[in-house]
């Protein structure tokens, strides 16, 4: 859809050269593409239609970045000024105006939660006091949980929760970087960060406060050897806090790393399984 879209060389053209915003058809190519990612009819990212060139191994979906739509978003914040906004008793002073039409859309945002312009909701999808940043996706019966908070262009799947206090990196520069990818059935539990482009995939389990970074090491230790992955939770995974050793000029010392301690079943209700997880793993949400 958005690699064939006509606003794409406009926008491209003017990242290249800013000089190209003070022409209308340039300048309004980027607010149409603004106007659109609102809308949910563009995407910062979208699952492949066919495998892609370093996509992860064993990974049964890879997801594409529109660069593009992510240098729109650059550009949108240079054509936007400084304004006051007010709501209620509450100032804001900002280039990036407040999300609208949450009635029309379904959508519940209770007070004091924060929607930006350019963010798109599903029906049915509920943020609690937290924050969704521009170019974000987050899909149909997933709740936003309180302070939890999805970052610039991050992509949150359907029917997933994340818990009081999660942290879902966002990222703008370079454009051609992956956003975090949560798909969906996802559970990420109290105060778990995930950054730097990794895909949590369709109905995994983090517990709470798990740290996954690009280069975090995700282990696998169900079987009779572990299994290293990086940059991907794969899908079901039942994923706490852990630590190895590793050895330093100065001394041995135990360093962060995610461990795999089980899988949801497939053959179960999303809801029962992950109840399930919870009680068999006995993981902290």
């Amino acid at each position: 859809m958005s690699t064939e879209d006509p606003l794409k060389p406009l926008v491209e053209a003017a990242f290249r050269d800013r000089e190209l915003l003070k022409s209308p058809e340039h300048e309004a190519a980027v607010l149409r593409t603004i106007e659109r990612l609102d809308q949910g009819l563009l995407r910062v990212a979208e699952r492949a239609a066919t495998p892609q060139p370093g996509g992860a191994e064993g990974a049964p979906h890879q997801w594409v970045t529109h660069a593009w739509i992510k240098e729109a978003i650059l550009l949108y914040f240079g054509l936007r000024g400084m304004s006051v906004m007010e709501v209620g008793p509450f100032e804001f002073y900002d280039k990036i105006p407040l999300k609208r039409g949450l009635d029309k859309a379904g959508v519940r945002v209770v007070p004091p939660g924060t929607v930006r312009y350019g963010a798109f909701l599903e029906q049915g999808a509920i943020v609690m006091p937290g924050y969704v940043n521009i170019g974000a996706w987050v899909g149909s019966g997933t709740m936003v949980d309180t302070w939890a908070t999805v970052g610039s262009c991050a992509q949150i799947g359907r029917g997933c929760h994340l818990a009081g206090g999660v942290g879902i990196g966002g990222v703008l520069e370079p454009p051609g970087a992956r956003p975090v990818i949560i798909e969906d059935g996802v559970f990420v539990g109290s105060r778990v960060i995930v950054v730097e482009g990794v895909v949590v995939e369709e109905e995994a389990v983090l517990g709470a406060g798990v740290v996954l970074t690009a280069s975090t090491a995700i282990l696998d230790v169900t079987g009779p050897e572990v299994v290293e992955h990086r940059g991907r939770v794969p899908a079901r995974s039942v994923v706490i806090p852990g630590t190895r050793p590793k050895r330093f000029p100065a001394g041995e010392f135990a360093i962060p790393c995610a461990l795999i301690i089980g899988k949801r079943s497939e053959a179960t209700d999303r809801k029962v399984s992950l109840n399930a997880a919870l009680r068999d793993f006995a993981v902290p949400v």
